[in-house]
């Protein structure tokens, strides 16, 4: 049996959160699925050792690759599908575009969220129920990345991380300005955990101007010999240097998302979007600004994060 899963939302935070519903399919039909989603998502990099998934097939439909957008788009996805002979299709959108195309490429069984209501849907419980109604029982939300044991260990070596200390994955970038909690939150927090146990930081942030500025604030403050920039590392050489850290801290980003991935503890600073992008997951523990029981678009609590609640909730991880 082929089976064609459609995960079309573009960010790495997005696609991990799928990844426990798209490895449920897999085992129930006992064989691994192709999955097509955008270049954005970086599937390719995180996934590329899921015994659930055969190939990774790219949706096109964005500003910079645009083969599958518009009328002509329309038709071009309709023959790639077509081509690939698929028997099933399980499609995580509510787009009557990809229920026509899912027809037209001659897939006989069609599964898809209801019609018409992508408003207001809810990212995890719309897959849940999707997937639960087919394999008839409740699917774990928290998602597993297969890392490769050897690229751990040569991590370990090239970097000379030092298992003897706490090492720590920071990750004080986001998407989006609304995002990111202030350099200083993270100074206070880092300083706090120096003073008492013997760590080393592993900064993660990408390139843009906006996330080196606060990476630049952190690691030439005084705490500078405690920490490692990971900024101009690819994801694919930052997963294994994740894997050998024992918690991570991070604002709602990619790496909040990868590190819980990795199973390392992964406390998420929530601060501008919906709770469950920092909760799904057993090993995400989200923190709120001070103020708040739950966070949501335009909350803007990022100067209401108290270091020490962090700090507090670090410690009771480490026990």
């Amino acid at each position: 049996m082929k089976i064609l899963v459609i995960q079309n939302r573009m960010g790495i935070g997005d696609m991990v959160m799928f990844i426990p519903y798209i490895e449920a399919i897999s085992k129930k039909y006992n064989t691994p699925v192709s999955l097509m989603t955008k270049k954005s998502t970086k599937a390719n990099i995180y996934l590329k050792n899921s015994k659930f998934i055969s190939e990774i097939i790219n949706l096109e439909r964005d500003q910079k690759y645009k083969k599958h957008s518009g009328i002509l788009g329309f038709f071009r996805l309709i023959n790639d599908i077509r081509q690939k002979k698929f028997d099933k299709i399980f499609i995580f959108n509510s787009s009557l575009r990809y229920s026509i195309i899912a027809r037209l490429s001659n897939i006989k069984n069609i599964h898809q969220y209801p019609l018409f209501q992508k408003n207001k849907q809810h990212i995890i419980e719309a897959a849940k129920d999707l997937v639960s109604t087919i394999i008839e029982q409740n699917v774990n939300p928290t998602s597993v990345l297969q890392i490769n044991k050897n690229d751990t260990e040569e991590a370990k070596t090239k970097f000379s991380i030092d298992h003897e200390k706490i090492n720590i994955i920071i990750g004080p970038g986001g998407s989006g300005i609304t995002k990111r909690v202030p350099a200083t939150t993270f100074i206070i927090l880092l300083k706090k955990i120096i003073k008492k146990y013997d760590s080393h930081f592993y900064i993660a942030t990408g390139n843009n101007e906006d996330e080196i500025k606060i990476l630049n604030e952190i690691v030439n403050s005084d705490i500078k010999k405690y920490c490692t920039p990971l900024n101009n590392l690819s994801i694919e050489n930052i997963l294994p240097i994740i894997s050998n850290c024992k918690i991570a801290v991070c604002n709602d980003t990619s790496f909040s998302h990868l590190s819980a991935g990795c199973g390392i503890k992964t406390i998420v600073l929530m601060v501008d979007t919906p709770l469950i992008y920092g909760s799904y997951s057993n090993k995400m523990y989200p923190i709120l600004p001070m103020g708040e029981t739950s966070v949501s678009h335009n909350t803007l609590g990022k100067e209401r994060i108290d270091p020490e609640e962090i700090f507090r909730k670090f410690e009771s991880l480490l026990n």
